[in-house]
């Protein structure tokens, strides 16, 4: 009896401590970020977007899940000065015909799969969700100490920003805007 109880007890020490196995890394918002850039035939935009909360999860040093709510109420233009046009591009893209800001606060991104390729890179697909409507997107990252990074690739019109686009309007010339926007992330806990 003696000896089952011996079992019992290491095989729940066991099981504790493979579920502890796994932590949670909380993303440190105000260090980490994400830097846009929008293209279109004349040239091409870029600017910052904060993180709202955010968290990645190990098992050991491997990844193994995370997650990010971005705070689109901070969309900012950076290569335009105030009085250049600055304030008329960011309420432009907070207005409805782009991200629509005051009915969608938020953007999420969720990680469904990950694959590792090795010396902290990993592809990963997650669920996207802008204005409302989610779509899955895959992407490498990369874990380096307390830091991830990836860059995303986002096509704006699976998420009704149309605004601009050459795949649904004709004749824009000069003024077509790129259906491909990119996010520079870089999280840091």
């Amino acid at each position: 009896m003696r000896n089952l109880k011996t079992i019992a007890i290491a095989l729940v020490t066991l099981v504790s401590f493979t579920v502890n196995a796994q932590q949670t890394k909380k993303i440190n918002a105000a260090k980490s970020g994400i830097v846009w850039t929008g293209k279109k035939v004349t040239g091409s935009h870029t600017g910052t977007i904060g993180l709202q909360s955010g968290a990645l999860v190990f098992d050991g040093k491997v990844l193994k899940g995370g997650n990010f709510t971005v705070d689109m109420t901070t969309i900012s233009t950076t290569d335009l000065k105030p009085g250049q046009g600055k304030e008329s591009l960011d309420g432009h893209l907070k207005a409805e015909d782009f991200f629509g800001v005051e009915k969608h606060k938020t953007a999420n991104l969720v990680f469904k799969t990950i694959s590792n390729k090795g010396k902290g890179l990993y592809t990963v697909t997650a669920d996207l969700t802008i204005k409302g409507i989610t779509k899955p997107i895959t992407f490498d990252i990369t874990v380096k100490g307390n830091t991830a990074t990836t860059t995303l690739k986002v096509d704006r019109t699976k998420y009704d920003i149309k605004y601009g686009s050459g795949s649904f309007f004709t004749d824009l010339g000069d003024k077509t805007i790129s259906d491909e926007f990119e996010l520079k992330v870089n999280l840091v806990w």
